[in-house]
């Protein structure tokens, strides 16, 4: 088995990176920490137990849900992520519920956790995705000649076999949790990517777990040609680190207009489920891609002078694109290898048995998947995501659902 101790952050865990966009998000700094994820991930799959990485399992619950106890007043709550807004929307009664989310189905949800969470004892504050709230989310299906009990809380079909789901069926609410948080306020907690289990208290109206990575099989570790494999990408990879330009990728890091052009776009490819080949071809149709999104956009002006200042800005921007195209292909080739050696990762991750059989639905049944994929969290409490985006993110824009987040 491969367990973790919890690892300290001092970020609220509101929202993750891919480990390849480190690159554009960070920079130079961000390139370094992403290949020494990946180079402490290799190490941890190649047996070494002081790699410095720990890793959890991503649930695709929805939504992410809060609960605990508010340190400023020792007052149970639940809530979303807006606990930590400067307008802080906490619910400790039914009525709360109603005032700060009085629209839709989280409405529902967030009573039903107020209601059940507050039987298991939490003394600090605990984030976790949920799973089910009601019965009316179990589905019984026949998959491959076998009862299951299904749900699906967002993209990922969860299945259990019919005759081990006791437990589920019995309870009012699932959750996986993830997160600890605590502090004298807060504005002012920290957070660690654990969740003490021992700590809760038991009750059969919740039905809970922790998101820790466990591989109870035993064959999720590299064997000696699996290393030398990932090291020769990672040892590519700091070739291309060489030629990056720092100039033209802090140009990106600080202009927040071209860094999401270039997620975008990128984005458009997993979408259609395609891998970047050419780096240098997709670095030219980043140029064109700008230029056309914003000629629509300049299309629909009547104002002559929006129509100048938005025309400037695209000549601005690809411009920028077209004069640097060599740096900006170093900076995908940067990505591509980072995704290579991320995947191969993954796909050694999954190996390991879960709690739960994973599925897509399509339109005409059901597809094997595998888990929304995994967080990886450094010595200082950095993370990242480690998601297959072909996979699963593409999923996430394509696929079939069966009721709202």
């Amino acid at each position: 088995m491969i367990s973790f101790t919890g690892f300290l952050t001092e970020e609220k865990n509101l929202h993750l990176e891919h480990l390849e966009d480190e690159i554009l998000n960070n920079g130079i700094t961000g390139t370094r920490k992403a290949i020494n994820f990946l180079q402490a991930l290799r190490d941890m799959l190649a047996g070494n137990a002081k790699s410095g990485v720990n890793v959890t399992v991503k649930w695709d619950g929805a939504p992410a849900v809060f609960a605990g106890i508010n340190p400023e007043n020792n007052q149970f709550f639940v809530g979303t992520k807006s606990v930590f807004n400067k307008n802080a929307k906490i619910n400790y009664t039914p009525e709360d519920v109603d005032r700060n989310h009085p629209i839709g189905d989280l409405n529902n949800k967030l009573k039903v956790a107020l209601t059940h969470l507050s039987k298991l004892g939490i003394t600090d504050v605990l984030q976790g995705d949920l799973l089910w709230y009601t019965q009316d989310n179990f589905t019984e299906q026949v998959i491959d000649g076998e009862k299951y009990i299904t749900f699906q809380p967002n993209t990922i079909v969860y299945a259990v076999p019919k005759k081990d789901a006791s437990q589920i069926l019995s309870s009012k609410m699932g959750i996986v949790w993830h997160t600890t948080y605590s502090g004298d306020t807060m504005e002012g907690m920290s957070a660690t990517l654990s969740v003490n289990m021992r700590k809760l208290t038991k009750t059969t109206d919740v039905w809970y777990s922790d998101a820790t990575y466990k591989d109870t099989s035993g064959t999720a570790n590299f064997n000696k040609e699996e290393t030398k494999n990932i090291t020769k990408i990672l040892s590519n990879a700091g070739k291309i680190f060489h030629k990056l330009n720092p100039k033209i990728l802090q140009k990106i890091v600080e202009d927040e207009k071209i860094l999401i052009l270039v997620k975008t776009f990128n984005n458009t490819k997993v979408k259609e489920g395609q891998k970047i080949r050419n780096t240098l071809r997709h670095a030219r149709e980043l140029g064109e891609y700008v230029e056309e999104k914003y000629q629509k956009e300049i299309d629909k002006l009547k104002r002559p002078q929006s129509k100048e200042t938005k025309t400037k800005e695209m000549r601005e921007f690809v411009g920028f694109f077209k004069k640097h195209l060599k740096d900006i292909s170093n900076i995908f080739e940067m990505q591509n290898l980072l995704i290579f050696a991320k995947d191969k990762i993954i796909s050694k991750l999954e190996k390991a048995k879960g709690a739960m059989d994973t599925f897509i639905r399509t339109d005409d049944g059901y597809r094997i998947t595998q888990p929304e994929g995994f967080v990886a969290v450094d010595k200082v409490g950095k993370a990242v995501k480690l998601v297959n985006r072909l996979e699963f993110s593409r999923a996430n824009f394509t696929a079939a659902t069966k009721w709202d987040k």
